[in-house]
Parts: structure tokens; C-alpha cells; sequence
């Protein structure tokens, strides 16, 4: 069962739209390496909000992802990819259907 989750969100930069929806696809393999990630989803909001939502057992999981490649490799782009930094919010799952 899930009970931890992350709702992060990014804005593009103008022009870097196919960047950032690319950069997202390509951590699929470090998800599906993660243990703990019970479920990661890389999505687009609207033309330049693209996010990732990915749920968790344990507030342990869930740390462990926040300091695992995945994030890494998203700070690490920020600068050149984003237009803000990634809004990162810590939640918790209420019900799901895996």
C-alpha cells in the first residue's frame, strides 16, 4: 500500500518545451530501478508545465527517491531547462488504486 507521494511541477523555458518533456521520459529506467517507488508518472500540464507524481510505502521511500539520480539529475537541469525552480510538495495518499 502507498501512503507517502510527491507532486513535483517545472515551467519550461520559452523554446525548451521538447527538452524538458524528453529530460522527464528519460528517468523512467532510474524509476523502475527504485524499489520504494511503488508508481512514477511523468506528466504535461499544459504547454510548459510538465510534472512528475510518484507515490511511495513509507516517508523512507520517499526520501530515499528525494536523494536518489532522479532528483540529481533534476536540480542539475534546472538552470537550463526551467524557468523557476521545481515546486517539490511532499504529500500523502488518502486512497489508490494500483
Amino acid at each position: 500500500m502507498v501512503t507517502k507521494g510527491l507532486l513535483v511541477t517545472v515551467t519550461a523555458k520559452p523554446g525548451k518545451e521538447s527538452d524538458v518533456a524528453s529530460f522527464l521520459e528519460s528517468a523512467l529506467p532510474l524509476a523502475q530501478d527504485e524499489p520504494d517507488t511503488t508508481a512514477w508518472f511523468a506528466i504535461k500540464i499544459d504547454d510548459s508545465t510538465y510534472g512528475v507524481f510518484d507515490v511511495f510505502p513509507s516517508d523512507e521511500g520517499r526520501q530515499t527517491h528525494l536523494n536518489g539520480p532522479i532528483a540529481a539529475a533534476l536540480m542539475a537541469k534546472a538552470d537550463e531547462l526551467f524557468s523557476s525552480p521545481p515546486d517539490i510538495k511532499p504529500i500523502d495518499v488518502l486512497a489508490a488504486k494500483l
